[in-house]
């Protein structure tokens, strides 16, 4: 694939604040790339550095082989759909669409013919002569995403354009957007905190923290191999847990010796183990090769979502058998779903669920005594 666009040890501070960290990044042509990651991590940042609308303070941004760091926005065969859509309200859809192409003293025969085609494209033909303060905010967003398209840019890039839609619109939009960029072939850079949305549409996900790239990868790979505890936690549910490799796959963990997939590591090197909830089975007791109590149960239609108390720590496990709480069970994991990484920086921070009982009755608890304390401050000046 041909390279588009080239970050080269980009790095940005904002008031002091390290936003970016010497990051490096290579994004292709008809590649759908996500930046991921939670509020602050640096994604927006990373965007509006290749749109042109903030300047690295040190590194370079190569476009097709060529240094762009000076190079203002509207000069970049880049365009950009931003959160709010920015649409021009009163123009009508086909105003909104046609506007760059009547900045450029297009002729009226190629103006008709490119905003026919994009409104087809987005699926708004017929919409040409609405408002666009009448329409639904995906039929808003899909406005944008044609005015931004109408000029045929080499990259659009997408400042997390679904965050304002609910869940449902957002799903159908989430098949849209990808279903454009096949069509149309332009690289897209889009940026969002939500995991099922990146995993669903992406070619590559990148995933981000603390002004840091953590992992690149495709949305599988993301996913089965994380690099690290901050990715396996970010990305999905995972139970992250202390282990020690033995030998080439065997790991011993939470009490018990395993039989695993991995390989590479050093003799009783301590590592991090990471097993997601779904590749748990739920066995009797006596056939665990763990075992513990279960101290909360929750229905989500297609499967339970249980914690389970294991010497102290707190493991999801998502399973269509049901157990009750105060239950005692077996678990039994299987080699292919056990995952070794290499301790970081994120270890212990992540991967133990007890927020889902203790924790969260703590905080209940205080509220509850807070609200005791009101109450009966009420009372008496009563």
């Amino acid at each position: 694939m041909k390279k588009i666009i080239e970050l080269k040890n980009i790095s940005k501070s904002f008031d002091g604040e390290v936003v970016l960290d010497h990051i490096n990044l290579d994004i292709y042509d008809n590649e759908f790339i996500t930046l991921l990651g939670p509020s602050g991590c640096g994604k927006t940042t990373t965007l509006r550095i290749i749109g042109g609308f903030e300047t690295p303070d040190t590194g370079d941004v190569i476009f097709m082989g060529e240094n762009i760091n000076d190079m203002p926005p509207y000069k970049r065969n880049v365009n950009t759909v931003f959160q709010r859509y920015a649409l021009f309200p009163h123009l009508n859809v086909y105003e909104n669409v046609a506007f760059s192409l009547r900045e450029k003293k297009c002729s009226k025969d190629e103006i008709h013919q490119k905003v026919t085609e994009m409104l087809e494209l987005v699926a708004l033909k017929g919409f040409e002569k609405r408002s666009v303060s009448s329409l639904s905010g995906g039929q808003q967003q899909r406005v944008a995403i044609a005015r931004a398209l109408v000029n045929r840019p080499k990259v659009l890039l997408l400042d997390e354009p679904l965050a304002a839609l609910d869940l449902k619109l957002r799903k159908d939009m989430q098949k849209e957007l990808k279903n454009i960029q096949k069509a149309t072939g332009i690289t897209f850079v889009f940026v969002t905190h939500d995991q099922e949305e990146a995993l669903s549409m992406s070619d590559t996900v990148v995933v981000m923290s603390e002004g840091r790239i953590q992992q690149i990868g495709t949305p599988i790979d993301i996913y089965n191999e994380p690099e690290n505890a901050f990715v396996a936690d970010f990305i999905g549910e995972s139970n992250i847990v202390d282990g020690i490799m033995l030998e080439d796959r065997k790991v011993s963990f939470s009490g018990h010796v395993f039989d695993c997939v991995d390989a590479g590591f050093a003799k009783r090197e301590a590592v991090d183990v990471v097993v997601r909830p779904e590749d748990v089975d739920v066995v009797p007791e006596e056939k665990g090769m763990l075992r513990g109590v279960v101290t909360s149960v929750t229905f989500l239609g297609v499967h339970y979502e249980i914690i389970v108390d294991i010497n102290g720590f707190k493991w999801m496990i998502q399973t269509t058998d049901f157990v009750d709480v105060d239950e005692h069970i077996g678990l039994y994991i299987e080699p292919d779903a056990i995952h070794i990484m290499k301790k970081s920086e994120y270890s212990g921070m992540f991967g133990d669920y007890s927020t889902f009982s203790d924790e969260m009755e703590e905080i209940g608890g205080v509220e509850i005594e807070e609200l005791g304390e009101i109450e009966t401050e009420s009372e008496q000046a009563t």
